[in-house]
């Protein structure tokens, strides 16, 4: 995988966690849903590459 589709995918990530804040469901749901997404972005910047 290059360092640009790391870049990309966790970009996509970010947005995908500042979506899961604004859902239409329960704040715990949101929540655990956030946290998985960041989860990925963070392991994914920790893999090099991700800007």
């Amino acid at each position: 995988m290059t360092a640009l589709s790391r870049s990309i995918r966790a970009l996509a990530h970010r947005r995908m966690a500042l979506s899961a804040l604004r859902a239409n469901s329960s704040l715990s749901v949101r929540l655990a849903r956030y946290n998985a997404h960041m989860a990925v972005v963070r392991t994914l910047e920790t893999a090099g590459g991700a800007v």
